[in-house]
């Protein structure tokens, strides 16, 4: 009899699939549904890129590129590092990556033993333990406190390390969160976990959308530390699948031949048009879209405020804010499907995230205008008040 792998039963489906779902449902009956679930831009990638892509296209560079990415397309994302962050990154230590999660399972190849676990806050962004599922390993999620902005308390990792752990895995800004870590914790979040002989991964795919705090890279810490990107938040890429990791320059040849073996290469058409990501009028477009994201928090932060719903960690990056229903709803999954039903606003619920105080949260995504913001708010209010 035909029978799925048993790591397939492992995988938890995204809760938000439900809602997104239903919300597809009402739309196509005419209702007007206000998205704040979905974690994408609502921007296009800058026309450079586009048009850069094009013209991949019609020159015919759309055959395979070196597994670990176009030499060109190293050299501007390692410049990017030097000009923006100060930090020195060699361009052989640059894999480019189908998305950032292309990079995640790339990464969880090379560093993580069948058997073993790996450190993770609890929230965070769930194909994170998939990804280790695939891999014959799992994820430890550690509990944190909202109060500390769900960042793990590293005093008490020996709490959680044990013989079996390969490491940690962080991301700054945070999905769900919005928090971002402060240097400080990055470095002092590396020192514990080398002392342990461990590693340090960390996510920094919303690099660039920080808007209180310290925009900086885990790279200028120590050049041992794993860091993830994508083109996907700054740059509005999303379809375009392209993202990259940094490794240390003594894990280049097997993350080289794991990339040849995991995925050949990523898109060609993407990787040239990425090059043009770095032109100073795409950076240009992509700041002025970061302020833009900055006003948009600032409408949610002051509505939630308004109708008494607590932003539980400080929404720091990224676009977007950890609310705690708790006061309102004992199951946070039923009162989004609700909301959705009465007031046609879809909300991720927190159960995807993680599982402590789940059914406590809600995740916004600010990826809509201010009007529709307002407006998202206005039905919201309404509802709770009902």
């Amino acid at each position: 009899m035909n029978k799925l792998a048993s790591r397939v039963e492992k995988i938890a489906p995204f809760q938000v699939m439900a809602v997104l779902e239903r919300a597809k449902q009402l739309q196509a009956t005419g209702l007007d549904v206000i998205h704040l679930e979905v974690g994408e831009p609502d921007f296009v990638a800058p026309q450079q890129i586009n048009e850069a892509g094009q013209k991949a296209i019609a020159d015919g560079n759309t055959g395979y590129t070196p597994a670990n990415g176009l030499p060109e397309l190293k050299t501007a994302i390692s410049q990017h590092y030097r000009k923006q962050y100060e930090a020195d990154v060699h361009p052989d230590r640059i894999i480019v990556t189908p998305g950032a999660s292309g990079a995640l399972l790339l990464m969880a190849s090379l560093m993580v033993e069948s058997g073993s676990n790996v450190l993770m806050p609890d929230p965070c962004y769930p194909c994170n333990r998939h990804f280790l599922i695939q891999c014959g390993a799992q994820a430890k999620l550690v509990e944190t406190q909202a109060s500390e902005g769900f960042s793990i308390n590293l005093s008490n990792l020996d709490d959680w390390w044990d013989k079996h752990t390969s490491g940690m895995w962080l991301a700054s800004p945070s999905n769900p969160t919005g928090a971002v870590l402060s240097k400080e914790y990055v470095t002092s979040a590396w020192r514990e976990v080398s002392a342990r002989g461990g590693h340090l991964l960390v996510d920094e795919i919303y690099q660039g959308l920080v808007y209180d705090g310290d925009d900086f890279t885990a790279l200028s810490i120590n050049s041992d530390i794993f860091v993830i990107n994508s083109f996907s938040k700054y740059f509005a890429m999303t379809g375009w699948r392209l993202g990259w990791i940094v490794v240390p320059e003594w894990a280049v040849e097997g993350a080289t031949k794991l990339a040849q073996n995991l995925f050949i290469s990523a898109p060609s058409v993407s990787q040239y048009a990425a090059i043009q990501a770095f032109d100073t009028a795409s950076l240009e477009q992509c700041e002025k879209r970061r302020q833009e994201f900055s006003e948009r928090r600032n409408t949610l932060l002051k509505g939630l405020a308004e109708i008494g719903l607590p932003v539980v960690a400080p929404a720091q990056g990224a676009f977007y804010a950890f609310v705690d229903v708790s006061e309102i709803t004992d199951d946070a999954m039923k009162w989004c499907l609700d909301l959705l039903e009465e007031e046609h606003v879809a909300l991720t619920p927190g159960t995807d995230f993680g599982v402590k105080d789940s059914h406590k949260y809600v995740r916004f995504a600010y990826t809509c205008n201010q009007d529709r913001l307002r407006e998202a708010l206005s039905r919201i209010k309404r509802f709770i008040n009902r």
